[in-house]
Parts: C-alpha cells; sequence; structure tokens
C-alpha cells in the first residue's frame, strides 16, 4: 500500500521531472525527495522512473499508476472544494426565528456577522409570536428562536440569552421629554399606548403595574413592540416597552426615560430538546447574545434629571 505522503511525493516527480523541481513543488528537501523515492520504489516492487541526466521519466508502469493518482487527487479536490464551502456555508441553511421585540433590532445586528463569518450561508428568518414558536420548533421549521418569555412546555429547552430592562418612551416635545427618569405611578397620569396584558411579551410591561398596584388602562392597544413605537412617534401617548426594541438609538423622535422601579426581564433561545444545533446556529446564538449584553442598551438621553 501506498501512502498519501507517498503518493503525493511521486506525483510531484512525475509533474516537475526533477527531484529539484519536486522538492519545490512540496517546498522540502530535496534529499528527503530522493529518499522516499527510493524507499518507495524498493518496498513496493515497482520502478517508477528511469533517470538519465538528472531527469526522471516515468516507466510505462508508472504511468498507468500516475492515472490512479490523478484519479485520486481528482477526489481530493473535491474533498477540499466541499469542506471549503461548509467553511462558507454553502451547502447549509440556518433557520431562525424570533419575536418581534429581538428581531427588530438584535438579529439583523447578528446576522450581519454571522454573514461576515459564513458568507455564503443561506438563511431563513422567521417573525414569530410567542405561541408560534412551539409548532416552529416541534415541526423542523426552525433551528432556534430567540424570546422573551419563557415556556412551559416539556419538549422545549430553553437557553439564557441576556437580561434587559423596560424603558418609558415619549414623544419629543412632550411634558415628559426633558425628564430623564420617570416611576410607574407618574406615568398613569398619560393615555397609555401598550401590549395586551393577557400576552406573554405584554405581561412583562404590565407587571411594572400591577407590583405596584396600579392600574394599566391601554387608551391604544397594539400587537407588536414596533407598532407601540410608532404610535408613540405618531404623539398618540407614551409607552413602556423592552430595551432591544428601542436599542442602538433606533427610533428617532421618542425619548427614552428610565423607569425607577426594578424592571429587569430575562430572554431566552429555545430550541427543541434533545435537537442538535448546528456549527451556525450555535454561532448564531453566540453572536446574538454578545449583541444583546452590552450593545442591547439603549442610548443615554441627553435630557437633564
Amino acid at each position: 500500500m501506498m501512502t498519501l505522503r507517498q503518493i503525493e511525493v511521486i506525483r510531484a516527480v512525475m509533474i516537475s521531472g526533477t527531484i529539484t523541481g519536486a522538492a519545490k513543488l512540496l517546498n522540502v528537501s530535496a534529499p528527503g525527495i530522493s529518499r522516499l523515492v527510493k524507499y518507495t520504489e524498493r518496498s513496493l516492487g515497482v520502478r517508477f522512473f528511469m533517470r538519465q541526466n538528472g531527469r526522471y521519466f516515468p516507466t510505462q508502469d508508472a504511468r498507468l499508476i500516475f492515472e490512479q493518482i490523478n484519479e485520486i487527487y481528482k477526489k481530493v479536490d473535491d474533498l477540499t472544494e466541499v469542506i471549503g464551502k461548509i467553511g462558507r456555508g454553502q451547502l447549509s441553511e440556518l433557520r431562525i426565528g424570533s419575536v418581534p421585540s429581538i428581531a427588530q433590532v438584535m438579529v439583523p445586528r447578528a446576522v450581519e456577522k454571522i454573514r461576515r463569518r459564513y458568507p455564503d450561508l443561506k438563511m431563513d428568518i422567521n417573525i414569530l409570536k410567542i405561541e408560534e414558536v412551539i409548532d416552529y420548533l416541534l415541526l423542523g421549521k426552525g433551528d432556534c428562536a430567540a424570546i422573551s418569555y419563557r415556556l412551559d412546555h416539556p419538549a422545549l429547552d430553553f437557553l439564557p440569552l441576556a437580561s434587559g430592562r423596560l424603558y418609558c418612551i415619549v414623544p419629543e416635545g412632550h411634558a415628559l421629554a426633558e425628564r430623564k427618569r420617570i416611576s410607574a405611578a407618574e406615568m398613569t397620569r398619560f393615555p397609555l399606548i401598550g401590549i395586551d396584558p393577557t400576552d406573554p411579551y405584554g405581561r412583562i410591561m404590565s407587571e411594572l403595574f400591577a407590583r405596584n398596584k396600579l392600574p394599566y388602562d391601554i387608551t391604544i392597544r397594539a400587537r407588536f413592540g414596533n407598532t407601540v413605537c410608532s404610535l408613540v412617534q405618531a404623539r398618540l401617548g407614551i409607552a413602556v416597552i423592552d430595551q432591544f426594541s428601542v436599542a442602538h438609538g433606533g427610533i428617532p423622535g421618542v425619548r427614552l426615560l428610565e423607569i425607577q422601579e426594578p424592571t429587569r426581564f430575562d430572554t431566552f433561545v429555545a430550541i427543541k430538546r434533545g435537537a442538535s444545533l448546528s456549527p451556525y446556529a450555535s454561532h448564531f446564538i453566540e453572536t446574538l447574545r454578545a449583541e444583546m449584553e452590552p450593545g442591547g442598551k439603549p442610548r443615554p438621553s441627553r435630557a437633564k434629571k
């Protein structure tokens, strides 16, 4: 049997016609090439080359072997090409689900970094309601889903993603716009825009008022956080929103006020229990987590205390 190294050396000598040329092709010393050629001929009992004036000419037997060697190299080249495509993500697809609050700003920032790492990776991004996540994962429609609320389901696992805070958002020029901080009680004095409190995402906001035994009377109810932000932009009221929806200054015409009471909440990545994550999905989760931990914080308000 010939080793891959012997095949590589014999082929290099056949191509270059000299020991020195083969050594240059393989970036090794000429004596090492010469010794390996002699050893291979002796161990296999096959004469590969006729030597004449320092040049190496393949024998008839060697020409037959050379054809087989070239076939091996073609397979190696094919393997190298496949490995390269895998490294660029060309043969795979990453299927991501996300609730709107994380998908609005955070997911695109993570996807941009994934694209740099895997330039040819196909990606499918779905915006999901929290209750849609179960079917999305259990029916195999996606690899993972970023959510803002942990569900109770025996067939799903939840990986910690990031912790966040709530902010009060008001339109520029509003009576509260020059404030830096506000209490939950003060917010109830103004028309509130929000998400249905029975919705898992809406519950994150409504619990702030429930914990402080305050009414949470929503004058305009919306389904998604980006709609809430647009309604505040239109000067139709104020709202409580999670920090990831308004991260990186993405909502012009809206001012952010810190809330005096504790408002921490946790986010997660849901996966099907027992599922093996692809390298692309694992990298996406790591990248999204890195974006949300330090980068999910809204820009400081310019308003005075």
